[in-house]
Parts: C-alpha cells; sequence; structure tokens
C-alpha cells in the first residue's frame, strides 16, 4: 500500500494550545468531521467525535482545549482528553480515548496522512 497526503491546513494556523483547524474526510465510505490541534510543539489530529454520545467536541469552531489549554474538552458533556494522546482523562468518557488520525508536519503545510486501499 503506499501512503497518500491530503493537505489539511499551514502549520502557522496552528498555535500552541490554541484554537484548532476542522477538516473532514471519507472513512468507509463516509465523509467524517475530524479535527487537528498543536500541543506541545507537535500536531495531533482526531475524528471530532466525544466517546460517549457521538457529538463533536468544540464549543464554538475550533475551541477544542479547556480554558487551562492543557486538555481537550467536550463542550457537550466535559469529557477530558489528553491532547498528544486523545486518552479519556475524566468525565464521561468512560475510558475510551479519541480515535487518532495521523498527520505530518512538513515545512509549512500539516497533511493528513492515510494508507491507500
Amino acid at each position: 500500500m503506499a501512503a497518500t497526503k491530503r493537505l489539511i491546513c499551514a502549520a502557522s494556523d496552528l498555535e500552541e494550545s490554541g484554537k484548532g483547524v476542522r477538516f473532514s474526510f471519507v472513512r468507509r465510505g463516509q465523509e467524517v468531521p475530524a479535527f487537528v490541534v498543536r500541543f506541545r510543539g507537535k500536531v495531533y489530529a482526531y475524528l471530532n467525535r466525544c466517546t460517549h454520545v457521538p457529538v463533536e467536541l468544540d464549543w464554538q469552531e475550533g475551541e477544542f482545549f479547556d480554558y487551562s489549554k492543557l486538555y481537550l474538552v467536550c463542550a457537550t458533556h466535559g469529557a477530558l482528553y489528553a491532547p498528544e494522546s486523545g486518552h479519556c482523562l475524566g468525565g464521561r468518557c468512560n475510558g475510551r480515548g479519541l480515535i487518532p488520525l495521523t498527520v505530518a508536519e512538513e515545512g509549512d503545510s500539516v497533511y493528513l496522512m492515510s494508507e491507500e486501499e
């Protein structure tokens, strides 16, 4: 399988622990929402779906971090997730983490990496 990449955004669009960038892509034949954020100098991407009830996490478009800027938070239920792993840290996520996506930062661009089927 050959790896493919799709441009998500400019790297400069992602501020440290700041506003994330929403995007969508086709997964298993369906368009799904996702997001990418920068935390501790690295970029991380996840499906934009709380593990408690499948609602999008951001309380305003691109706002994924809690007030401390240390955790990703579900605006609907208050579930907290680790930005660097997506692991559930508390709240109604019941130990289930976010679904991670593979991304790469190359130059001033951030790409979604995927495997061709």
